[in-house]
């Protein structure tokens, strides 16, 4: 629109092509016919100008073209937004269980100890339970198993009794938990060199 607007402007404001050919045919009258009639032959081939419609669908397709960009970038938004809400979700309570993992595992050294009388039993299992419902899992590791660096962490290194532990896990010092898909504390082991 504004391009048409700026051609009509310019049109009225410059001499047109017919103006220029006369004021040369008053200059050189004879030499130029045979100029005057090529002139007019490639100004006949010019292209015309642009139809209006060509453009008003030019513009339709860059509207829609940009409209469909921030539409894909909304929906993304969204997307990352409600997994952040989630995770969120699911690891609120990170701090305090960290911090109730140390108390877990004196319970856990009691009750291997058998120091623990009936009464201890049962709260230990409550907060084992209680932990284990708001996502709380214990990664499993056991002496001979394959170290993993993933989800242990390799506190000393000891000369293996056999070849078979070369490697591999000799003791469990702490257990290693887990919140949803976050390791909050590593499984310190001992690992046989």
């Amino acid at each position: 629109m504004f391009n048409d607007l700026f051609k009509k402007k310019s049109q009225q404001n410059s001499p047109s092509m017919k103006d220029k050919l006369s004021e040369k045919e008053e200059q050189e009258p004879q030499e130029n016919a045979a100029e005057h009639t090529e002139n007019t032959t490639s100004a006949e081939t010019q292209p015309e100008q642009p139809n209006p419609k060509d453009d008003l669908q030019q513009q339709f397709d860059d509207m829609r073209t940009k409209y469909l960009y921030l539409l894909s970038d909304f929906e993304n938004y969204k997307r990352n937004v409600a997994k952040e809400r989630l995770e969120l979700h699911q690891t609120a309570g990170r701090d305090i269980m960290a911090a109730l993992l140390s108390v877990l595992d004196d319970f856990d050294r009691a009750a291997k100890n058998n120091v623990l009388d009936a009464g201890m039993t049962l709260v230990h299992h409550k907060l084992l339970h209680i932990l284990q419902s708001k996502g709380l899992v214990s990664l499993d590791c056991n002496p001979g198993d394959a170290f993993n660096p993933d989800n242990q962490e390799a506190v000393a290194e000891i000369p293996a009794s056999s070849d078979e532990l070369k490697g591999n896990v000799v003791d469990v010092l702490e257990k290693g938990y887990q919140l949803g898909e976050r390791i909050i504390r590593y499984s310190k082991v001992v690992v046989g060199k």
